[in-house]
């Protein structure tokens, strides 16, 4: 898995233009990270560069459920969601090459990491805390930050988490100010130090 794999760095990793036409997926590219760290408008922007699907976990079980996350949450629970989650990535996984977006906790479940691991890919996009607080603490669809004090319990989630994510076969730091298209350069350009994932002309 991730752990014993080579991590990339961003900042180390060659330039690469990849757009559609000049590079091929050949496996699925799995975006995990913390709630805010931009999993969503990177991986658009990665999937419309390199011309494959972009899916989205989290609303893949939405429209299943006929739900928002935190309507399922508040419904059947944490656990009930987290198996559908589990559901919903295998489904996702099981088709063409595409840009994968998970919900923050997904990584955090062995069975989805190896499902990652045995289908695609792992790319952690690793953002500060201070960052994700920023992002984050405006917005009221995030349930798990549905608590007296949000930013000890975004703290929280960051500490237990991170070295999870750290498991991830490659990673891209995010950093302030960064745009999206900025980004997803940084993705494609950690993407293409791999062939087997990346396969660029």
């Amino acid at each position: 898995m991730g752990a014993s794999g080579p991590r990339k760095s961003a900042a180390r990793a060659p330039k690469v233009k990849a757009q559609s036409g000049q590079a091929r997926l050949r496996r699925s590219v799995v975006l995990v990270g913390m709630m805010g760290s931009g999993k969503t408008a990177v991986g658009r922007a990665l999937a419309q560069r390199l011309g494959v699907p972009f899916l989205d976990s989290d609303h893949a079980i939405e429209e299943a459920a006929h739900a928002t996350i935190a309507e399922i949450f508040a419904r059947d629970g944490e656990p009930f969601f987290r198996n559908r989650e589990t559901e919903v990535i295998a489904r996702l996984l099981a088709g063409p090459p595409a840009i994968v977006s998970t919900g923050g906790g997904a990584y955090m479940a062995e069975r989805n990491r190896t499902a990652i691991s045995e289908k695609g890919v792992a790319l952690w996009l690793d953002a500060d805390l201070d960052l994700l607080w920023d992002r984050v603490r405006h917005k009221d669809t995030r349930p798990l930050l549905r608590t007296p004090d949000p930013r000890g319990t975004l703290a929280g989630l960051y500490e237990r988490r991170v070295p999870v994510y750290r498991l991830a076969d490659l990673s891209v730091k995010t950093e302030p100010g960064f745009s999206i298209e900025e980004t997803a350069s940084r993705a494609l350009a950690v993407l293409a130090t791999r062939p087997d994932i990346l396969e660029t002309t």
